[in-house]
């Protein structure tokens, strides 16, 4: 009997439907990507250590931006922009680190070239 009372008041069942529907979008906002956020920070990390602060300083700057941004947005709960923002600050992070590794090889190449250059004109000098 108490039953039939209470989905005939609508204020009630207007309470019932508001907090159903509070709970469904709180299930469909999704998991915080905790994953991808420390995958971004190991590409960070990676790329500091490869030497990127000093050779690819735009590409760690943007990673950087869009890890905090994402960082943000994870404490907004807004799970999906966190994601995609942590997946892009990770391949940002990625770029800087195969540019600087590029740029050292560059740059022992052409240390090896001025080796070789002063080896040379050594060896005419002695004969």
């Amino acid at each position: 009997m108490q039953t039939k009372t209470f989905l005939k008041n609508p204020k009630s069942l207007f309470a019932i439907l508001a907090a159903s529907s509070v709970l469904a979008l709180a299930g469909c906002a999704g998991n915080p990507p905790t994953a991808q956020m420390a995958v971004a920070n190991q590409a960070l990390n990676a790329a500091e250590t490869a030497g990127a602060t000093e050779f690819a300083p735009v590409e760690m700057q943007s990673a950087r931006k869009k890890l905090h941004e994402a960082e943000s947005a994870e404490f907004k709960k807004d799970y999906e922009k966190a994601q995609a923002l942590a997946e892009q600050a990770e391949w940002d992070a990625r770029v800087a680190e195969r540019k600087a590794q590029a740029e050292k090889v560059q740059r022992s190449v052409e240390d090896a070239k001025r080796g070789v250059e002063e080896l040379r004109k050594e060896s005419l000098r002695v004969k």
